[in-house]
């Protein structure tokens, strides 16, 4: 019989599920749960679509009855991240395997409670960092853990954010940190998981340093135009931060046609009050390898994409993806899924390599194929990890602890840039 699966969450990030689970027939989507109904129709429109039934549409409000009416096996949590760890826990505790969009959660004490329900229970709980499935990323992977550069002393890691995608954080739900977390916590996870998985060691201690430097009001750059959200304003007209929800047929259909019933903008004014969340973070991290990591994200660059360097004992590895060479002004987003990022590949993009630089001898490229495309390939084969085979017996998926250490160096950011100080992890997570 085909596994009764619900999803709770169902905006823009949760048709990558369901699209893949109404491929699959070994999977039946019983139910739906969000705040919205529109959303969730517009998601039941997928189903059939894809010639399968519509699911029955639940409130927030019910979901531990959904679990129990409709014999839910499998739940995918693809919600607003401060609330990821409400449907986690009570679908854990009902004997419910839960696949949970990054991150995980967005502090400590939430954190800290899903894992207690996951050693409780002894329940599955798997985490779809999909980045560990990209190609080039686990080449750096393989070369690294076959002693390409020997021991590993340090990394050094930037992310670049474009004006387009790094400005879409600062137009939505994840503006606000009680949310998201941050992008310490909703974007860096991704990059804190890779940097674990690349060296297999845990973060131990995080100096961190953050500051709203571009987004928000107040600044004296000249972008900021006056108006609260795009739709309806005639000064949002030219704006190329703007973000013109009528312009993309899924964008219209899952919020701007949805608004009715939620008041939630999905198109606001990067520069209008309320951002408070960070634009601009440097850390130093060390790890229990004895490894350091210096990192800094930026989300208002004229460019997309980032660079990594590994500096061993027997020489240097460097990554570098250039996701955009520059950013065009007032671009339509394309995506037939309404991603402003990740779905299909920037007009602008530019090279990606891989060197290793050993020791005494020239350069050597390890370059391999990366199409820019559903995050690299990525978004494909992490279904395919999730959905198709044993989590257990899949090492590469992140389980519940592997992804609170994901997290736990973005907390750790957060609470440095409130004290200033470096923070140990394990006050922060018993991991």
């Amino acid at each position: 019989m085909p596994v009764r699966t619900a999803i709770v969450g169902t905006g823009n990030r949760a048709q990558l599920f369901t699209e893949g689970l109404a491929k699959r027939d070994a999977y039946d989507v019983v139910a739906l749960c969000d705040p919205n109904s529109v959303r969730m129709a517009f998601h039941n429109r997928m189903l059939l679509a894809a010639g399968r039934r519509t699911a029955h549409q639940w409130p927030p409000g019910r979901f531990k009855e959904m679990l129990r009416v409709e014999r839910i096996e499998l739940l995918i949590v693809t919600s607003v991240d401060a609330t990821h760890n409400l449907y986690i826990e009570a679908a854990l505790r009902a004997g419910v395997r839960v696949i949970s969009e990054k991150p995980m959660t967005t502090d400590a004490a939430k954190a800290t409670s899903i894992l207690a329900a996951v050693q409780e229970t002894g329940g599955s709980l798997s985490v779809a960092y999909n980045y560990r499935f990209n190609p080039v990323h686990r080449r750096v992977r393989s070369l690294l853990a076959d002693g390409a550069i020997g021991d590993i002393h340090s990394v050094h890691f930037e992310w670049l954010l474009d004006v387009s995608h790094g400005a879409d954080y600062f137009r939505r739900w994840h503006r606000d940190k009680a949310n998201s977390g941050g992008l310490m916590v909703h974007k860096a996870s991704h990059h804190f998981d890779l940097v674990n998985w690349w060296l297999g060691a845990e973060p131990r201690i995080v100096y961190a340093q953050g500051q709203l430097a571009f987004y928000g009001p107040g600044h004296s750059h000249g972008y900021a135009r006056p108006y609260d959200r795009v739709d309806g304003s005639a000064a949002a007209t030219d704006d190329p931060f703007a973000l013109h929800l009528a312009d993309n047929a899924t964008l219209r259909e899952l919020y701007l046609d949805a608004e009715g019933e939620d008041g939630y903008y999905r198109d606001r004014n990067v520069f209008a009050p309320g951002v408070t969340i960070e634009d601009d973070m440097a850390l130093l991290v060390s790890y229990n390898s004895g490894a350091t990591m210096t990192y800094h994200l930026t989300a208002y660059s004229p460019s997309e994409g980032y660079r990594v360097v590994f500096n061993g004992s027997r020489g240097r590895l460097e990554l570098n993806v250039e996701e955009s060479t520059f950013t065009a002004p007032n671009q339509r987003v394309e995506s037939s899924k309404g991603w402003v990022h990740g779905d299909l590949a920037a007009p602008t993009a530019g090279r990606t390599t891989i060197t290793l630089r050993p020791l005494w001898e020239p350069p050597i490229d390890h370059t391999v194929a990366h199409d820019h495309t559903g995050h690299g390939g990525a978004d494909a084969r992490v279904l395919a990890a999730l959905l198709d085979n044993d989590p257990t017996e899949t090492p590469d998926i992140a389980d519940a602890r592997q992804a609170a250490l994901a997290l736990v160096t973005g907390l750790a950011a957060n609470r440095s840039f409130e004290t200033g100080l470096p923070v140990h992890t394990s006050d922060l997570l018993p991991i």
